[in-house]
This record gives C-alpha cells, structure tokens and sequence, in this order.
C-alpha cells in the first residue's frame, strides 16, 4: 500500500469512528436528579440539563432499572389547565441547552421498583436517534419548596 493510500484509509477510519461516536459524544448531562419519592408513591420524576455541543438531534428514550416504567413527558396548557402528556422524543438543538425541570419536559418514573431516598443514585440512559446512548448517574434529591405544576402521586389522572 502506498503512502498516500494508507493515509487516505487512516483519514477514512478516523472519520468513520467519530461519526460511530454519534450524539451522545456532543451532549452534556448538568446537574441531573431524580426527585425523592415518599415510600409507595407510584411516580416520580428526573431532571437536567442537556448541553448540546454538536448537530440538531433528539433524545428518544429513556432507561432505567429504578422503575417499571420510564417516559418522557412535557407539560402543555390545555384551556388554561395545565396537563402532563408523554412524548416520544425531545428535540436538542445545536450549540444549545434543553432544560428538563418540573413544569416543562421531563422525565417520568412510573411504579419504581425500590425506594428512591435522598443521597441514593440512579442509573439513567438516554438513548439519541442517532442509536448512540449516555449513561448518567443522577443523585436522589428532595423536592425544592417551590411547588409543581401537578403533584408526582397524582399520574394515575394524567391524559396521555
């Protein structure tokens, strides 16, 4: 092979790894938490921020063994009342943040399979659409005292 062919094949894998590399690469996970939970409640909910440094794409899921059920969920103003609704991706823009915080998108944990108390830690995957995905460790905090828009034991009222 000559010089330039195995630059040229170099050059080639280089790129073709980086691209494999995918949008889970360009996005960075700030300040992730799941909220407390009191024993028995049947949802709770995690929050972040998601820092894309990379092209337009979206997250398309979300997994975790600290619950049954995991989605992703906004909430819209439907006549003046405010309703939780699930949906099936949430777009990040390039070079920008996605705040995922109580009163607008997030991500639900329905019927979690252990008790979730402060300082414990939940493992999170978000999965892109692009196939990649990121492994985040989010700590187990309480609630702020500001209230949310729609209590976290209240799912089983939810419009979906």
């Amino acid at each position: 092979m000559t010089a330039s062919r195995l630059l040229f094949a170099l050059a080639m894998s280089a790129s073709a790894a980086v691209y494999a590399a995918g949008a889970a690469d360009a996005v960075q996970v700030v300040d992730p938490y799941v909220r407390a939970a009191p024993p028995g409640a049947r949802a709770t909910a995690a929050f972040m921020t998601l820092k894309n440094d990379g092209a337009a794409t979206k997250m398309v899921k979300v997994e975790s063994t600290a619950a049954k059920k995991v989605e992703m969920h906004t909430h819209i103003d439907q006549g003046g009342v405010m309703e939780m609704r699930q949906v099936p991706s949430i777009e990040l823009k390039a070079k920008s943040e996605t705040a995922l915080q109580p009163g607008g998108f997030h991500v639900m944990m329905i019927d979690p399979t252990t008790s979730l108390k402060q300082g414990d830690k939940v493992k999170l995957t978000l999965r892109f659409a692009d196939g990649s995905s990121k492994q985040v460790d989010a700590p187990v905090k309480m609630p702020d005292a500001a209230p949310m828009s729609m209590p976290m034991g209240d799912h089983e009222h939810m419009h979906h």
